[in-house]
């Protein structure tokens, strides 16, 4: 097999047959398959993959039980793949499959071919986050591209197969393969707007922050104690001046009013590293259990 296309849907009902028209004219006079994966759809999304099945072997379905992640669908089509080079993509046509050929052609010259959306269609509340988490992926894996977001990308087998054991488990699919050293083609694609709200709440983006601290970030919590010990101590110490100089020039210290602001600081960094020891306790915990990433409802 020349190409799979890895698409992971959540009711896409509307989107998924003009999904496989596209990918189909884009791969022509290519040998290619398509494996969608149903992550828990509550529509006819599943029904509409059924049908283009059974209209065209090469489109596969995986369907799971209930509604596990875009990460661990990401990896129930990645281990399912049988082509030479893989690209995956989401399913809701913000990306445009016309463009699968150019990422094919950057992985002749490339491990990886790293989408990069230009004009990007999402609100400002929605990129901030996603600038910060963008930064935070380059200075921990050492790679310097500018969108680790996009799940508009393309890899040679060979990239994909030493990474199988953690994707899934690890968020990221990209930066996890990017930080094992592989090499990295940047490509713009085109991004249109989404169909449905972002499925990313503010919640869910800190807890998403917090995996790329835990995942990718060696020795956090040490790190992070070091820098609360150092700025504590600045802030104290800062303080004691500031009260020894007020009290001199105007014989009042305002003491309560200091230590509330000083005591506000330092819980609040301790929750930040509290909050990180739990993302981390998750973690071990999962891995220590071995509780299947997903469970598989059928299977075209």
């Amino acid at each position: 097999m020349d190409v799979s296309v890895v698409v992971t849907v959540l009711n896409e009902e509307s989107s998924v047959d003009e999904l496989y028209r596209r990918i189909a004219a884009s791969l022509d006079g290519r040998e290619w398959e398509a494996v969608f994966v149903d992550d828990g759809s509550t529509d006819e999304t599943y029904a509409r993959l059924a049908d283009l099945h059974a209209a065209d072997q090469r489109v596969r379905v995986v369907r799971f039980k209930r509604n596990f992640g875009q990460h661990p669908a990401m990896h129930a089509g990645l281990v399912r793949a049988t082509g030479a080079q893989i690209v995956t993509m989401d399913g809701d046509l913000q990306n445009e499959p016309e463009d699968i050929p150019k990422l094919l052609a950057a992985l002749d010259r490339a491990d990886v071919a790293s989408g990069r959306r230009v004009a990007r269609l999402d609100s400002h509340g929605r990129m901030m986050p996603s600038r910060l988490i963008n930064g935070l992926l380059r200075r921990f894996t050492g790679v310097s591209i500018s969108d680790f977001g996009c799940a508009f990308n393309a890899y040679r087998r060979g990239a994909i197969e030493p990474m199988l054991g953690a994707i899934g488990r690890q968020k990221f699919t990209k930066a996890l393969v990017l930080s094992s050293g592989v090499s990295v083609e940047e490509v713009d694609v085109s991004h249109a707007a989404g169909r449905h709200a972002s499925r990313y709440s503010p919640t869910r983006l800190v807890r998403l922050a917090l995996h790329v601290v835990a995942g990718f970030w060696p020795q956090p919590v040490q790190w992070l104690g070091v820098t609360l010990g150092l700025l504590c101590t600045l802030a104290s110490t800062a303080l004691v001046i500031y009260g020894i100089v007020y009290w001199i020039v105007h014989a009042n210290f305002p003491g309560p009013l200091f230590a509330g602001a000083g005591i506000v600081l330092v819980l609040a960094v301790q929750g930040f590293v509290l909050a990180l020891i739990g993302e981390s306790l998750g973690r071990i915990q999962r891995d220590v259990e071995r509780r299947p990433l997903y469970t598989i409802e059928e299977e075209l």
